[in-house]
């Protein structure tokens, strides 16, 4: 059944008053979902995976202590923990292999892009003659264009000469009869 009552429209105000209302209900527990940060030393004396879940967390072997990274400096110093004792990222990998390592990629890797850089300019030189045998060439094609020049201008005096003396040779044989 339907209430005796009837009611109006909605005031303008309401809707908007609702919506603040439910926005300031949903802060402190929106709050209070956010994962709180756990410092680094708890983890100390448990394992290195329990300490590297955490990413801005450093664990040192030699005396199983779970540290917060020196983010300030690029390697953890000797003091804090030694390079061969500290994990990063992962437990199998030390910091010390984790260097040398890159360091080899990186060599491998510029190398591999010089000598590529080396070959592909050397490439483009070979392909391009320069300006000495640029000239040769021209040279050459010259002669060659005044030789054939000369033969035909020969072939003609030569033909005029058997024409003369009836020593010309017809391309038909058969023509005269």
């Amino acid at each position: 059944m339907a209430p005796s009552g009837t009611r109006g429209p909605t005031p303008r105000w309401a809707l908007p008053l609702a919506g603040a209302a439910l926005v300031l209900l949903l802060i402190p527990a929106a709050a209070a979902q956010e994962p709180l940060r756990v410092g680094c030393s708890q983890y100390t004396n448990r394992s290195c995976e329990e300490c590297l879940k955490n990413v801005s967390c450093l664990w040192c072997n030699t005396n199983n202590a779970c540290l917060e990274y020196p983010v300030r400096k690029i390697l953890p110093p000797a003091s804090l923990c030694k390079l061969s004792s500290a994990r990063w990222g992962v437990c199998w990998v030390n910091f010390q292999a984790l260097i040398i390592t890159m360091s080899v990629l990186g060599g491998i890797i510029l190398l591999g892009i010089t000598v590529c850089c080396y070959c592909c300019c050397r490439r483009k030189r070979s392909q391009k003659p320069d300006k000495g045998e640029e000239r040769a060439m021209r040279e050459q094609e010259e002669r060659k264009v005044r030789q054939e020049e000369r033969r035909a201008e020969m072939k003609s005096r030569h033909d005029e000469i058997r024409k003369k003396y009836g020593l010309f040779k017809e391309q038909n044989p058969y023509e005269k009869f």
